[in-house]
C-alpha cells in the first residue's frame, strides 16, 4: 500500500481518487473542524491535523518522521482558491518595482508552509490542484519579494523535482461537467524525470471530447448523468423525494421565481423570456445582453420588463422599488438559466442551490439541481462516501459546500492512474 498526505483536504472528496488506486491517505490537514470531522468519518485510520497549517506544519512533519521510515509516495495539496486572481499581474509588478507594496489575499501564501512540508518529507510525487488563475497569482515569498506562485513552487523545490502546471477540463476525463482546473504535478523519481524528459507532460491523455473520435468517447452529458433520476418540482411540498434518496431535494421557489423558471426554455435564461399574455404572445422582445459589448456576462441596461407589443409584465426576473415600481433585476445573462441536456453541466459551485446561480436550473424541470444530482455531476457517487457523522446526516449546507469546493474525484483518479503507470 502506497501512502499519501492530503493538505487542505476539506471533506476528503479528492482523496477518493487516491483510495480508488490503492493509495492510502495516512495524514491529512483541514482548517475547518466540521469538514475535518466529515473527513475523519470516511477515513477513520487517517491521522487528522485540524487547524491552521502554519501552526501545524512542524507537527505534521514530526508525526510522519516518527511513524514512517520511508518518504511518502504522494502529497496532494488543494489550497483554497478564493484568493487566486488573474487581475492585473503586470500592473502589480510595475507597482512593486516602483516601491509600492500591493495588497494580496494572504490565503495565497498558504503555499509556503505547504512547500515546507514537501521539502522536509520529500514525497516521490506532488499534486497541486487549483483554479486556472493560480498560474497568474502573485505572492510575497519568505524574503518579502513578489513572485509568481507557480514559479515559486518550482524554484523552492529546485532541481530535485521536475514537473509542469497544466490546465485541464474535467469533462475530458469523463466527468459530466465543464470544470477547468490547474493541475501541477512534480516528481523526484528517476522514472518520473525520464518520462517528463520524453513527454514534457504528466497529465493523462484525455479519454473524452466534445465529439467522439477513434480515440475519444463523447463528453458525458447532463442527460447521460441525471436523466434517469426521478422528477421533482420546485414548488413547496413537491421539492423532495426522500424515499428515492434523502439528498434528492431542492429549496422551494416562491410563486414569482417559479413563474420565471416555468417559462424558461432549455439552454435559455429567464432574462430572455417572452410574452405569456394569451392574447399577445409576442416573441420579439429584446433579449438580455442583445447589446452586450464583450463577454457572456455583459448586462444590458435597457432590456425591457414589459412586452414591447402589448405592455404585459414579462416573466423576467425583477425587483420592486420602494415606490412600487418594478424593474428588471440586475444580473448576468447566465443567471436563472437552464442547463442543456446534451452538454456537460457548467462548473458547480457552493451556490448551485440558488436559481440565480450561473446556469444551474434543471434542463426541463422547474427547479435547481438537487443535492443528489450535484453529487452525480461532481462524480462523487462513483465512489463509496458517506455524509453521516456519529450516526447523523450532516447539514445540507456542508454537503453543498463540500460539492462546490472539491475537485471531482474522477479527475484525481485519472491523474493517479497515470502516475502509477509511470512509477
Amino acid at each position: 500500500m502506497k501512502n499519501a498526505i492530503s493538505l487542505f483536504c476539506s471533506s476528503g472528496i479528492g482523496d477518493l481518487g487516491l483510495q480508488a488506486n490503492g493509495v492510502r491517505t495516512i495524514i491529512a490537514n483541514e482548517l475547518l473542524p466540521e469538514r475535518a470531522r466529515l473527513f475523519q468519518a470516511n477515513y477513520p485510520d487517517c491521522k487528522m491535523f485540524s487547524g491552521d497549517i502554519w501552526e501545524l506544519k512542524e507537527d505534521i512533519i514530526n508525526f510522519y518522521r516518527a511513524n514512517y521510515s520511508e518518504s511518502p509516495f504522494l502529497i496532494l495539496a488543494t489550497p483554497p482558491c478564493q484568493g487566486m486572481s488573474s487581475n492585473g499581474m503586470g500592473k502589480m509588478l510595475n507597482d512593486y518595482r516602483k516601491g509600492l507594496r500591493p495588497k494580496f489575499d494572504e490565503r495565497n501564501r498558504l503555499i509556503l508552509p505547504t512547500l515546507d512540508i514537501v521539502a522536509a518529507l520529500q514525497p516521490q510525487w506532488v499534486i497541486f490542484e487549483n483554479v486556472p488563475n493560480m498560474q497568474n497569482t502573485l505572492i510575497y515569498n519568505e524574503d518579502g519579494n513578489l513572485v509568481n506562485i507557480i514559479d515559486y513552487i518550482f524554484s523552492r523545490l529546485g532541481d530535485n523535482y521536475v514537473g509542469k502546471a497544466e490546465v485541464v477540463d474535467v469533462a475530458d476525463y469523463g466527468v459530466p461537467q465543464n470544470r477547468k482546473r490547474l493541475i501541477t504535478i512534480l516528481s523526484r523519481t528517476k522514472k518520473g524525470k525520464e518520462y517528463f524528459s520524453a513527454h514534457h507532460s504528466f497529465i493523462p491523455a484525455p479519454t473524452h471530447g466534445r465529439e467522439a473520435t477513434l480515440f475519444l468517447q463523447p463528453w458525458v452529458t447532463v442527460r447521460d448523468a441525471i436523466a434517469s433520476v426521478p422528477p421533482i418540482d420546485g414548488r413547496k411540498g413537491r421539492n423532495s423525494l426522500p424515499d428515492f434518496n434523502p439528498l434528492h431535494k431542492v429549496p422551494p421557489l416562491d410563486d414569482k421565481k417559479y413563474t420565471w423558471v416555468l417559462n424558461t426554455p432549455e439552454g435559455e435564461t429567464a432574462f430572455n423570456n417572452q410574452c405569456v399574455n394569451p392574447n399577445c404572445g409576442y416573441q420579439g422582445n429584446q433579449r438580455h445582453g442583445a447589446k452586450k459589448i464583450s463577454g457572456i456576462n455583459q448586462a444590458c441596461n435597457d432590456t425591457p420588463l414589459y412586452c414591447e407589443k402589448c405592455g404585459a409584465l414579462l416573466p423576467r426576473p425583477y425587483v420592486e422599488d420602494k415606490d412600487g415600481t418594478l424593474r428588471l433585476m440586475k444580473g448576468f445573462v447566465s443567471a436563472y438559466k437552464r442547463m442543456r441536456w446534451d452538454e456537460p453541466a457548467s462548473t458547480l459551485t457552493q451556490n448551485f442551490q440558488f436559481a440565480c446561480s450561473d446556469n444551474k436550473l434543471h434542463p426541463s424541470q422547474h427547479r435547481v439541481l438537487s443535492i443528489y444530482e450535484a453529487l452525480i455531476l461532481q462524480s462523487i457517487t462513483n465512489y463509496p462516501y458517506s455524509f453521516v457523522v456519529d450516526g447523523k446526516m450532516v447539514r445540507d449546507g456542508l454537503i453543498r459546500d463540500t460539492i462546490g469546493e472539491s475537485v471531482p474525484p474522477l479527475m484525481i483518479d485519472k491523474v493517479v492512474q497515470k502516475i502509477l503507470s509511470i512509477s
